[in-house]
């Protein structure tokens, strides 16, 4: 190995020196994450070899502070990416076997490690690592639980989507399966509507629903009841043969105080044209 030398340096100055060596060094030992580099910073805007370099100058120097707040800022962004996390471990543990390289190469050309020195180098060096590791995981789990949690509260949104019609009249179009699950998201919805907003009248369509079991049914019935209990009225339109073919065999069926309608254009010419008189 061809190094930069001089016998004033210290650790850090030798591997300040020998930049360009440790990077191509690093490079050879990170076997999966070298030809992956480009393509990181391309989609992502991480450099990885810049990012090195400053996880290495902060490890050497002891700037603890630093280099826990770098890897908070890593592992966010690693989250937003939606990089693979093997990746990184690899990467880091290549720079661990890079800088012990390099380490081990100072100490041969100087000697100015002693033995007892050599093992606390070792160990807050190690620690450091481990330190970063340890804050980036930490800090990219957090987030992209916060991410998912964001997104399920979208899809949650966008699978109950409560449209108001004017300040009394809103309207929700059921579409697709319902399970256990999405009736309970759907009837927590419901109910913080009609409270927030004091919804007066709540036409629910059902015309996307192709078949729904007792369960749900059931649920449905008490989402109308509860509501109706904080003084909303509920229009029902749009249900299929299949669905009424089901309810009725499990002797299920919407009480008087339900308004049924064919289809929600009818309700909305019902009550729109009602509203404009």
């Amino acid at each position: 190995m061809n190094v930069v030398y001089d016998s004033s340096f210290e650790l850090r100055d030798f591997i300040t020196a020998n930049k360009d060596n440790f990077e191509t060094t690093l490079l050879s030992e990170a076997v999966n994450v070298k030809d992956k580099i480009d393509e990181i910073l391309r989609f992502s805007n991480i450099d990885l070899v810049n990012n090195a370099h400053k996880i290495v100058s902060y490890i050497i120097n002891g700037k603890i502070s630093e280099l826990k707040s770098f890897a908070k800022q890593e592992g966010i962004a690693w989250a937003t990416a939606s990089i693979e996390l093997t990746f990184k471990l690899e990467w880091i543990q290549a720079l661990r076997r890079t800088l012990w390289i390099y380490i081990h190469k100072f100490n041969d050309l100087s000697g100015k490690v002693k033995m007892n020195d050599f093992f606390s180098l070792e160990q807050d060096i190690n620690n450091r690592v481990d330190m970063f590791l340890n804050t980036f995981f930490i800090n990219y789990s957090t987030y992209k639980d916060a991410l998912i949690n964001e997104q399920r509260k979208l899809v949650e949104n966008l699978s109950v989507p409560i449209i108001p019609i004017d300040d009394e009249i809103s309207i929700l179009p059921l579409i697709g399966s319902i399970d256990s699950n999405r009736i309970s998201i759907v009837k927590e919805k419901v109910l913080t509507e009609v409270s927030n907003v004091r919804i007066q009248m709540l036409i629910i369509d059902l015309s996307g629903i192709a078949t729904m079991d007792k369960e749900v049914t059931v649920e449905l019935l008490n989402i109308i009841n509860g509501i109706s209990m904080m003084g909303c009225s509920t229009v029902i339109t749009g249900v299929r043969k299949e669905v009424v073919k089901e309810m009725t065999e499990a002797g299920i069926i919407f009480g008087p105080d339900t308004e049924k309608l064919g289809t929600l254009q009818k309700a909305l010419g019902k009550y729109l044209i009602k509203d404009s008189k």
